[in-house]
């Protein structure tokens, strides 16, 4: 008796279609591990011009190769990075933006509110999505009552008598 050689190729398919590579898109926490873009590469260290006029040590302060983000993107957009505040304060010439942004009230603990309603409705929208047989995308399953459609928007805007620019062609 001889079997069938399609069982074999569907479990092996199965297999191999199990072994993808989710990417950003995969919704669970990776673990316990570190975390990659909490750890910011320090600058070259230099040998300064000269020895007797070092700047004394500071502990718990910066050190001349410690990144600093912030300045770095300032001198990269042209600025002046010596302006930058390191305290963190809102530049004079910014106070009428925050001003007109936080008119209604900013609370503290922002981030920390849309985390928890976004986690929230991750798992009641994600419940039953655990249950597959090939892999998805659980990112696009679970929000896609939230997603816009880009074709829809440039033809409902193109509609209005608005000007937009050429779009991919709808596949």
């Amino acid at each position: 008796m001889r079997l069938s050689r399609a069982p074999y190729v569907l479990i092996f398919s199965a297999a191999v279609a199990a072994c993808s590579n989710p990417g950003l898109r995969e919704l669970t926490p990776p673990g316990d591990g570190p975390d990659e873009f909490s750890v910011l590469p320090v600058k070259p260290l230099t040998e300064p011009k000269d020895y007797a006029f070092l700047p004394a040590p500071t502990p718990g302060g910066s050190n001349l190769t410690d990144p600093n983000p912030k300045a770095d993107a300032v001198l990269a957009l042209g600025g002046n990075p010596a302006a930058t505040n390191p305290n963190g304060a809102i530049p004079a010439s910014d106070s009428a933006l925050v001003t007109a942004s936080s008119r209604y009230g900013v609370p503290a603990n922002t981030r920390q509110i849309v985390q928890a309603e976004d986690d929230e409705f991750r798992q009641r929208r994600g419940r039953w999505t655990g249950l597959r047989l090939f892999p998805v995308d659980r990112y696009q399953q679970v929000y896609e009552r939230q997603a816009l459609d880009p074709f829809a928007q440039t033809e409902a805007a193109r509609r209005a008598g608005l000007e937009t620019p050429s779009s991919p062609p709808d596949e």
